[in-house]
C-alpha cells in the first residue's frame, strides 16, 4: 500500500470541539456495519453509523443473498442433510490458504447460533434443498452445495454437507438487500443514530494511539464526533483502481479480444469499495493481510454435464477437478500460462450454458483438427483424452479424482470448445485482503497487539473467506455478519467498561475534594 494512499491520524489534542458524543461508532451499514450496529445496541451502548453513500446495504445489496452456514441448521435437518460443528470445521481448515484456528473454531461451533440470529431479524431460509451442481439456485431453495465440499481431496478430510444458505429471493442479485432492510429496521428500534451521505476522513487518536473518535464530511460540513470505540465496516478495495494494479492485478487486466475489444474482468462491488476503511485501519498502526488475494470467477457451469469433460491448458494438459466450485477452477486457471485454458467435450456431452460466461470457440471432426485451431501442441490433448476416456471407461479419474457422476469418456466426435481464458471468457471478481483482526475483530498492530478502540469486520478485515481456491459462495457474508456481530458486541461492551471507569475516576476524584 503506497503511503500517499493513507490518510493522516489527528490528534485529539488538535480537536477544539466535537460535533457530538457516542459510545460506538459505525463506519459502513452493509452486512458487517449493519449486524455491528445492532449488536453493539442491543448490548446497551449508544451507536451512530456513518454511512457514505444515500441508503444502506453497500456491496451487500447487490449480493444474491448466500450465507455460508453449517453444523445442523434448521434448514440442513429438515432436508435431511447431517452436519455438525466438527466436520465444517475439518473444512474450512483443510481449505483455508493460511488458517486461523481459533476464527474458524468460533465460526463453526457459532453457526447454527448465528443461523437463528439472523432468522429471528424477521426472514426464514426456505426449509428446501437445490440438488444440482450451480451457481445460485435457481427459485428460492434455501440450501445448496457452494463451496468444494465434495471435491477431492477435502471430500476425504472432512464430511461433505450444504452449507450455502439462501434468502428466499429469487435470483443472482439483490437478495441481500432483503436482509439490510431488516437490519436497519432494527437498528432504528434499538434508537441507532444514521447519518446518510458522510464519510470518514479520519481517525482521532490519543497520546497512547487508542482510537477515540472520527473527523467525518458531509458534503461541504465536517465534523468530530468522540467515540469509546470505533467499528470499520467499510468494504474493500476492488474500485480503487491504484490499489488494484499493485495487489490483485488480475482484476483490472484489460486484454484486447478479436471481438470485443479491450475486455477487463467485471467487478462485484459499489463505488465506495475504495479501500479508505482498510487506508484508514493502517493509519491508527493497524497491518492489512492478505492484499494480493482475490476471488474471481467465470462458471463453467450449468449445465453440469459439460464438466463431464476436461479441462486443459495451452499445451494441452488438465491441471484442476473439473467439478471444482467454480471460482476454485478459475483461480488455477489464473495460475497456467498466459492464463489460458479451455474446456473440451464431445458431441455426446454438449450443452450450451445456461449462463453464457464463457465462450464457444468451435467444434472440429477430429482432436487434431482441434489441437491446430487451439495452437496446442500436436498429440498433446490427444494424449490428454486417451488417458482421461481409458479411465473413464473404468468408472474412475485417477488424476484428479471426479465424484464418479462427472466422469465420463469424451470419445465422440466432433469435439467442442470453450474459451476459459482470462480476457475472453466474462471473468468477475472483488478483493479479499484487508486488515488483522483479533476474533473479537480488534484491528492488530504487527506484532499482535490491539490497536485500542478500533475494530474492522467485513470486506475491510481478514478473517475465513482468503482466496479464490477456497472460497465458498455465503463466505463474505458469512463471516461479515458473524464477525460484525462479535465487533459490535465487544466494542460496546468497551464502551460500557470505559464508562465505568471514568465514573469511577470521577466519583474518586469528589470524594478526595470533599476530605480535602
Amino acid at each position: 500500500m503506497t503511503m500517499q494512499q493513507i490518510p493522516g491520524t489527528v490528534s485529539v489534542d488538535e480537536v477544539t470541539s466535537w460535533s457530538e458524543e457516542t459510545d460506538v461508532v459505525i463506519l459502513g451499514f452493509g452486512i458487517a456495519g449493519g449486524c455491528a450496529a445492532v449488536s453493539a445496541a442491543a448490548t446497551g451502548a449508544r451507536v451512530l453509523v456513518l454511512e457514505k453513500a444515500a441508503a444502506a446495504g453497500g456491496t451487500t445489496s447487490m449480493a444474491g443473498g448466500h450465507f455460508y452456514l453449517g453444523g445442523g441448521t434448521a434448514v440442513q435437518r429438515a432436508t435431511g442433510h447431517d452436519d455438525s460443528p466438527e466436520e465444517m470445521y475439518k473444512y474450512l481448515i483443510a481449505t483455508s490458504r493460511d488458517p486461523e484456528h481459533d476464527k474458524i473454531r468460533a465460526y463453526c461451533d457459532g453457526s447454527v447460533e448465528h443461523f437463528n440470529w439472523l432468522e429471528a431479524l424477521g426472514f426464514q431460509f426456505e426449509r428446501s434443498y437445490y440438488p444440482g451442481k450451480i451457481v445460485v439456485p435457481p427459485g428460492t431453495e434455501g440450501l445448496s452445495y457452494t463451496g468444494n465440499e465434495k471435491v477431492w481431496p477435502f471430500c476425504e478430510q472432512a464430511k461433505p454437507s450444504p452449507r450455502g444458505h439462501s434468502v428466499p429471493v429469487p435470483g443472482e442479485l439483490g437478495g441481500a438487500a432483503m436482509v439490510i432492510d431488516l437490519l436497519v429496521n432494527r437498528a432504528a428500534d434499538l434508537g441507532v443514530q444514521f447519518r446518510y451521505e458522510t464519510g470518514a476522513t479520519a481517525l482521532i487518536t490519543d497520546d497512547d494511539g487508542a482510537v477515540v473518535g472520527v473527523r467525518w464530511k458531509h458534503f461541504g460540513e465536517i465534523g468530530q464526533v468522540a467515540a469509546k470505540a470505533v467499528v470499520i465496516a467499510t468494504g474493500g478495495f476492488a474500485m480503487n483502481a491504484e490499489m488494484v494494479a499493485e495487489y490483485t492485478p488480475a482484476l483490472g487486466q484489460e486484454r484486447k479480444t478479436k471481438h470485443h475489444g479491450m475486455v477487463a474482468p467485471f467487478i462485484l462491488g459499489n463505488p465506495n469499495d475504495d479501500g479508505l476503511g482498510i487506508r484508514l485501519g493502517v493509519s491508527a498502526g493497524g497491518v492489512a493481510t492478505n492484499m494480493d488475494q482475490l476471488f474471481i470467477t467465470a462458471a463453467a457451469y450449468p449445465p453440469e454435464i459439460l464438466l463431464t469433460g476436461v479441462i486443459v491448458n495451452k499445451d494441452g494438459q488438465r491441471f484442476v477437478a473439473e467439478d471444482s466450485y467454480h471460482s476454485r477452477t478459475s483461480a488455477f486457471v489464473l495460475e497456467q500460462p498466459d492464463q489460458s485454458a479451455y474446456l473440451i467435450v464431445d458431441e455426446a456431452h454438449l450443452q450450451m450454458p445456461k449462463m453464457p460466461l464463457i465462450r464457444f470457440i468451435d467444434g472440429w471432426e477430429t482432436v487434431s483438427e482441434m489441437e491446430a485451431a487451439l495452437e496446442i501442441p500436436a498429440g498433446n490433448l490427444a494424449a490428454t483424452l486417451d488417458r482421461y476416456n481409458a479411465n473413464a471407461a473404468n468408472g474412475e479419474d485417477t488424476d484428479f479424482h471426479k465424484q464418479p457422476e462427472y466422469v465420463a469418456a469424451q470419445d465422440t466426435g466432433p469435439w467442442a470448445a470453450f474459451d476459459l481464458t482470462l480476457g475472453q471468457a466474462l471473468y468477475s471478481g472483488f478483493t479479499m485482503g484487508g486488515l488483522k483482526v483479533s476474533i473479537d475483530a480488534e484491528v492488530l498492530h504487527e506484532d499482535g497487539s490491539v490497536v485500542g478502540g478500533l475494530y474492522a469486520a467485513g470486506a475491510c478485515a481478514c478473517n475465513i473467506a482468503q482466496d479464490s481456491m477456497g472460497y465458498a459462495s455465503g463466505t463474505q457474508l458469512g463471516e461479515g455478519s458473524f464477525f460484525g456481530r462479535r465487533a459490535g458486541e465487544h466494542a460496546a461492551r468497551r464502551a460500557g467498561e470505559h464508562a465505568a471507569r471514568r465514573a469511577g475516576e470521577h466519583a474518586g476524584g469528589r470524594e478526595n475534594t470533599q476530605r480535602t
